[in-house]
């Protein structure tokens, strides 16, 4: 995970201010206008952020995974979150006060360089999936969405509803419907309800658009960006 990539006397200093906290699946960290009390650095739990379509309706601009951490603008001068962020996939995350993170980036050690490279990426991603959403058919967009949750999963049966996922692309449920149905039949997923099981990844990566190998790309430059733990006992929860 992305605190694995600190130096050891970087993280020894935040040692004592992170706190391991087990999120549950639909739990709101924060609402876009929000003032950041802490900052959530994911281990196994998948966050996403949300931008509000309308006073009624948000939809996902960003997935956070170990790669990662929510809270973002707090290194970047604003300590007003302009995106909700809301957990996708329960897991145990690290907790870290905002106080104490913009301490550690003032430093201008690891965790500065660290936090800026994926601002960096998190800022192309945001980017990418708006272009993904405007110009590509509900069922590259769901193969790319299943595919970027799955890189970030311990596991290929992801627990999620069809509904949420159109919710998160901002589409009709009855469009993710039909599309999870062709990739049933195509023999990529298996479905049961409230969980998705990727049976096929090669062939779902050939369903999906480019914008996917672009997201992958982007992950690849960041530290431990391919792994969903660490060994080091500092940053492994109890």
């Amino acid at each position: 995970m992305l605190l694995a990539s600190l130096q050891i006397d970087d993280l020894l200093r935040l040692e004592a201010q992170l706190t391991p906290t087990y999120l549950k699946a639909g739990d709101a960290l924060f609402d876009d206008g929000e003032l950041l009390s802490d900052a959530y650095f994911p281990a196994t739990a998948i966050i996403s952020l949300l931008q509000p379509a309308d006073p009624d309706a948000y939809v996902e601009i960003a997935t956070i995974g170990s790669e990662g951490f929510a809270g973002v603008s707090l290194v970047l001068g604003v300590d007003v979150t302009p995106a909700r962020a809301v957990v996708q996939q329960e897991g145990w995350s690290f907790r870290l006060p905002a106080v104490f993170l913009k301490r550690e980036f003032s430093r201008a050690g690891s965790l500065q360089r660290v936090a800026l490279r994926y601002a960096h990426s998190l800022l192309g991603q945001v980017a990418q999936i708006a272009a993904c959403n405007r110009r590509h058919t509900i069922e590259a967009q769901l193969s790319r969405w299943l595919l970027t949750s799955l890189d970030r999963s311990e596991t290929a049966d992801l627990t999620v509803k069809q509904d949420h996922i159109a919710k998160m692309l901002g589409v009709r449920r009855e469009g993710i419907t039909e599309a999870a149905r062709r990739l049933h039949r195509a023999g990529l997923i298996e479905q049961t309800r409230g969980h998705i099981v990727v049976v096929d990844r090669i062939g779902l990566e050939e369903t999906a658009c480019a914008c996917y190998e672009v997201l992958k790309r982007q992950r690849t430059f960041l530290p431990h960006a391919s792994q969903r733990g660490t060994s080091n006992s500092h940053t492994q929860p109890a």
